[in-house]
């Protein structure tokens, strides 16, 4: 008889975090034995109970997925990491790959993906939402197709220019984003409220005209050299 596949979910998202759970708790052989809201406690129950599989949102409060995935790795604990997320860039599912993570998991295709990326992981292959890998290849062959085409001097020269227009401040709320920072970690890191960092992420958005759920994130990766 196959054994019991155990699993920790971390989401900050009670609601995502039932969802998934009643799916992975009708398949055979697997068991969710624990749930977090939160980085630090994933990693304290990871630590604690020793799943074999841990679920984790990239985007979660005090410990981001990373952080959880890196402490992992740097403490050898054997588990596997399956992240979930709504983040589609390519420099997330890099960085992912960096760190040593088996599946990287979709939230909007996440009922209907999870079971199989747990059963691929358990059995120490590698899963890729199916929407993903379809959106790299197309984004690649895009790349391709456009012979690496390098975006407009004018554009990038005057990001750059904007750049000088951040304060102080907002430009270290910039380099935090660039790693990877929550807005509370940031708002801990500069000893403000998350609502502050909020603001200095919409007068950022404002000062370099950026729009977009992601574009905030996409530019502080593309121009962290600058900062």
């Amino acid at each position: 008889m196959e054994s019991d596949v155990r699993i920790l979910l971390a989401d900050d998202h009670p609601i995502v975090r039932q969802g998934l759970r009643r799916v992975i708790d009708e398949e055979p052989n697997l068991t969710v034995i624990a749930e977090a809201s939160d980085g630090r406690t994933a990693l304290e129950l990871i630590e604690k109970l020793r799943p074999g599989i841990a679920v984790l949102d990239i985007d979660m409060p005090v410990l981001n997925g990373f952080d959880v995935a890196r402490a992992v790795r740097d403490r050898r604990m054997p588990v596997a990491i399956i992240f979930l997320t709504v983040y589609r860039e390519e420099s997330f599912f890099d960085q992912a790959l960096r760190l040593g993570t088996k599946g990287y998991v979709l939230k909007d295709s996440a009922i209907t993906d999870i079971v199989s990326g747990i059963r691929a992981v358990a059995a120490g292959e590698h899963y890729t939402s199916p929407a993903m890998t379809s959106y790299l290849m197309t984004k690649r062959r895009g790349v391709r197709a456009s012979g690496d085409a390098p975006v407009a001097l004018s554009t990038r020269g005057a990001r750059r220019d904007a750049l000088a227009s951040l304060t102080p401040t907002e430009r270290r709320v910039l380099t935090l984003i660039a790693d990877y920072k929550t807005s509370r970690e940031i708002g801990e890191a500069l000893h403000v409220s998350y609502r502050t960092v909020q603001t200095h992420r919409t007068n950022i958005c404002t000062k370099l005209e950026l729009r977009g759920n992601h574009a905030l994130m996409k530019f502080a990766l593309d121009h962290k050299a600058d900062l």
